[in-house]
């Protein structure tokens, strides 16, 4: 499966960046998918719920299906954080899997950086991060983007994973 990972600090542009390369790697016809590590506890579901109901009682894996979309939910109770491979193992096959975080892992990725949040580049120490989207210009060993051009790094990202010509 191809993937193509989204890093950097907290208050990079993360988030907005992959929102506006899955919608423009979609728009070009390409079947996208998306993982996202968060580094808290969440829930997708909400107290009162029955499915909700499921995993308090108890269950494991609790799946909830309508016409529209279906969503796996697995409580690890107490096991380990399954690592991003487990994760990836367990997609419907597409084109582009885009993953938001996992930073320490070795898969391409793309580092989104903010001049204003102070944080240092994560990219000079890792070489897994081909290239950087910064709002300011960098001096760097590997291609850097303007944040807010996702033309050129979706081109970028497609033509590393082999999905475009160049």
């Amino acid at each position: 499966m191809r993937i193509y990972g989204v890093v950097g600090w907290k208050n990079a542009g993360k988030t907005g960046l992959m929102e506006r390369l899955v919608a423009e790697i979609a728009g070009r016809g390409f079947c996208v998918s998306t993982v996202k590590h968060a580094h808290h506890s969440f829930d997708v579901d909400q107290p009162g719920k029955d499915s909700h109901r499921h995993r308090e009682a108890g269950a494991c894996e609790v799946v909830l299906a309508s016409g529209s979309r279906w969503a796996l939910m697995h409580e690890l109770r107490g096991a380990a954080e399954p690592p991003l491979e487990a994760l990836l193992a367990r997609l419907t096959p597409v084109d582009l899997v885009l993953v938001e975080g996992y930073k320490r892992d070795a898969h391409p990725k793309v580092e989104a950086h903010r001049a204003e949040t102070g944080n240092p580049l994560i990219a000079p120490e890792d070489s897994s991060v081909r290239a950087v989207a910064a709002d300011v210009p960098l001096a760097l060993d590997r291609p850097v983007f303007d944040l807010n051009d996702t033309r050129a790094i979706a081109d970028f990202i497609l033509r590393e994973v082999g999905l475009a010509d160049g």
